[in-house]
Formats: structure tokens, sequence, C-alpha cells
């Protein structure tokens, strides 16, 4: 039978059992910090502080990072943009947020994308990755206005308006 508790997201979890206890430590869900307690203990302790629990704290290797996208250049921090200077060409718009947006080119082609947008109006959304978009669009059909809608994305996606699928990678024609 369990004695072990813990301090988790949703308030105070047990009882548990040593075992159990100790998988939660390895799949990293008390951490050093996490307050425990258990039959006999006068007050909850963080679990590193433990004697029962801190030798099953073990350094872990950090995460390693993994290689830049194909196509990009790594970012080091010279190669950060500083918000204070402008910049000398116009970045994408999702460059902040996705710094390899603009090198990784999409697997899915602009001209597909437009052809399925016209004749099967929200497919072509779909095929780029905005699944959602393309729902609305289907279920939008049913009473007309979607129709129109479709339309008029399909001439955006085949004018070029559309520059990145729903992956933030580029499209080319």
């Amino acid at each position: 039978m369990g004695d072990w508790f813990y301090i988790g997201h949703y308030g105070q979890i047990g009882p548990l059992t040593r075992e159990s206890i100790k998988d939660l430590i390895d799949t990293g869900v008390i951490l050093r910090d996490t307050y425990v307690w258990k039959t006999g203990m006068s007050d909850w302790l963080p679990a590193s502080s433990c004697a029962d629990l801190s030798n099953d704290f073990v350094l872990v290797s950090p995460v390693s990072v993994p290689p830049p996208p194909p196509g990009s250049t790594p970012r080091t921090p010279s190669a950060v943009p500083n918000p204070m200077v402008a910049p000398s060409a116009a970045p994408s718009p999702y460059s902040s947020y996705y710094p390899a947006a603009a090198t990784v080119k999409s697997d899915r082609n602009r001209l597909v994308a437009g052809l399925l947008q016209l004749f099967l109006p929200g497919v072509g959304r779909m095929y780029l990755g905005y699944v959602a978009i393309g729902v609305l669009q289907l279920l939008s059909c049913l009473c007309g206005i979607g129709l129109i809608w479709a339309f008029i994305d399909a001439l955006i996606i085949l004018s070029g308006g559309v520059k990145y699928d729903g992956y933030m990678r580029r499209l080319d024609e």
C-alpha cells in the first residue's frame, strides 16, 4: 500500500507506492522542487530535500539541439537581428516566430492548391495545411456563400498571395 503523496498541477495526489514515486521522478513529473510527503514526515518537503528520494534525482545531460533545417544558416548570437537597427531587406512576417520559414521550401505546389480550391472548395486550403480554413469553406459551401469565398481564395492562391503553407514553409511555383 502506498503512503507517498505529492503536490502536482491538479493539487494533492496520492497515496502512491515508492515505486510509483520513482517512476514519476524518472519521467519528469516529480521535479526536485515538487513538494512530497509520506507517513511519518512532519511537513511537506521538496523532493530533493527528502532523504528517501534525493538519490533518485540524477543529473541528466542537457537536451541535444537539432541541426538547422536544410538550406538555412545556423543562428548564432551575432546573427540575431537587433530590433533597434532597420533591416536591409524586408523580413518575412513569420521570421521572428519561425526563423527558417523563408528558407525551407514546401513540398506543396501552389498551382495544385489553387486548382483544388477552384474545383473543390476548401480542399485546396486543406492540401496546403490550413485544415480549419478548408473545413470552414467546405461547410460554408452548403449555404452558398462559401462558393464565392472559395473562388476568391483560389484566385489569391494562384496569384501568389499565399506565400507559406500551413507549416510555414515557403511555397514556390
